[in-house]
């Protein structure tokens, strides 16, 4: 079978794919059907934040699907309690109260629907860069005219703000507002983080004015930052958090956490048919585990440390515009287009991502030895380094 040619040929064409096949991944690495390895600094854009195929995730799951695969949330579950109160022991004191979906779209659109019904109000305010998915509810928070034109007219309701500035926050929330939307470190956007004053300030003014704040760690929980969640870097709690990627070690799961200003939906009004299932619990507890018992947020704040410390030998590289990061959520922004910089890291082993068109976005698995790690920062500080040709073509 020619896999290129059979996928190609029957997939809807929506997503942008390099010519390879991946057939194997172990921790941090993946091989293609041509058996070479490939160090993943991409982890399926922050879903393996254990690398891939972490024991003690695939036991839990083998044991489990010889067990129960699926349980509707009509009723009770034995590992999705476990998950729940693991979960309760991790989230800010006084957030409870946990809806579990299959992603972070679903997440955020489930956030919306409990801010929008507690507060009985229409509007959101989110930030411009900003990423919360690409169904109808997130899409409209979400900023890039790229990913919204297309499908307009979106969901009404929805403004958009500077990150990080205040006083236009401050105008933009009104006795209107249901709820402001605001990721930690927008991730799409750029690897940019959200200042602490300017999450605090947020909260602040949510309080005032009655809305919700809406925390978006789909991408900066479960360690990637430094610590188990964003927030914590500034001392926020938030009324709704978002939960996605990684929390399942690689099997899809979303949640929402709800904190106590949060109005408990009437049974019927939201829900999910594989939500919460045993399968994907059984692996989110296996993750939240190994998390802890390894200290790998710790871990991925000594790592992402070191790693900024090293990518300052590119400050006067001349297509390098500004590194930043958080933890082992690297951006690196350049003065032109990043992919023919991709391209070249892909051909010498290490896979990236974009974040924009002009960033190169790294988000290696929290484990990943300190060789491999080495080699991708050598690598990255040789090629972003180079001036290459690069095209006027828009970045996929």
């Amino acid at each position: 079978m020619n896999i290129i040619e059979v996928e190609s040929r029957h997939e809807s064409g929506v997503h942008a794919k390099r010519p390879i096949v991946l057939v194997r991944g172990q921790g941090a690495r993946v091989w293609d059907d041509q058996g070479r390895s490939y160090i993943d600094c991409a982890t399926g854009h922050g879903v393996a934040i254990l690398g891939h195929c972490h024991p003690k995730v695939v036991e839990a799951i083998q044991r489990q699907s010889a067990r129960l695969i699926t349980c509707t949330d009509t009723y009770y579950n034995d590992t999705r309690a476990q998950l729940l109160e693991r979960l309760g022991r991790i989230v800010p004191a006084g957030m409870e109260r946990v809806f579990l979906c299959n992603s972070g779209t679903e997440a955020v659109e489930g956030a919306l629907k409990f801010a929008r019904y507690t507060t009985r109000r229409a509007g959101v305010v989110a930030m411009m860069r900003g990423f919360h998915g690409r169904s109808m509810g997130s899409l409209s928070a979400t900023h890039n005219p790229k990913y919204r034109k297309p499908f307009e007219p979106l969901v009404p309701g929805f403004t958009h703000i500077p990150l990080n500035k205040l006083d236009a926050a401050a105008q933009a929330i009104t006795e209107e507002t249901a709820a402001v939307i605001v990721e930690p470190v927008q991730g799409e956007g750029g690897v940019r983080p959200a200042a602490p004053e300017f999450l605090q300030g947020l909260r602040r003014l949510c309080d005032e004015r009655g809305a919700l704040l809406i925390l978006d760690e789909i991408q900066t929980g479960m360690g990637r930052t430094g610590r188990m969640l964003a927030l914590e870097h500034a001392g926020v709690v938030p009324d709704i958090l978002c939960l996605g990627k990684g929390i399942g070690g690689g099997v899809p799961m979303g949640a929402v956490v709800l904190g106590p200003k949060v109005a408990p939906l009437k049974p019927g009004l939201h829900g999910s048919t594989f939500g919460g299932n045993p399968l994907a619990c059984a692996a989110a507890l296996a993750t939240l585990q190994v998390l802890e018992e390894e200290g790998l947020p710790g871990r991925a704040a000594e790592k992402g440390a070191y790693a900024l410390r090293r990518l300052e030998a590119l400050h006067d590289a001349p297509m390098v515009r500004e590194v930043r990061g958080l933890g082992l959520m690297i951006g690196i922004e350049l003065k032109c287009k990043s992919r023919p910089y991709l391209d070249v890291l892909h051909e010498r082993g290490i896979m990236a991502l974009p974040a924009g068109p002009t960033v190169v976005r790294l988000l290696p698995p929290l484990m990943i030895p300190d060789d491999d790690l080495e080699y991708v920062l050598d690598t990255v500080i040789d090629v972003l380094g180079q001036t290459l040709q690069v095209s006027d073509e828009e970045d996929d």
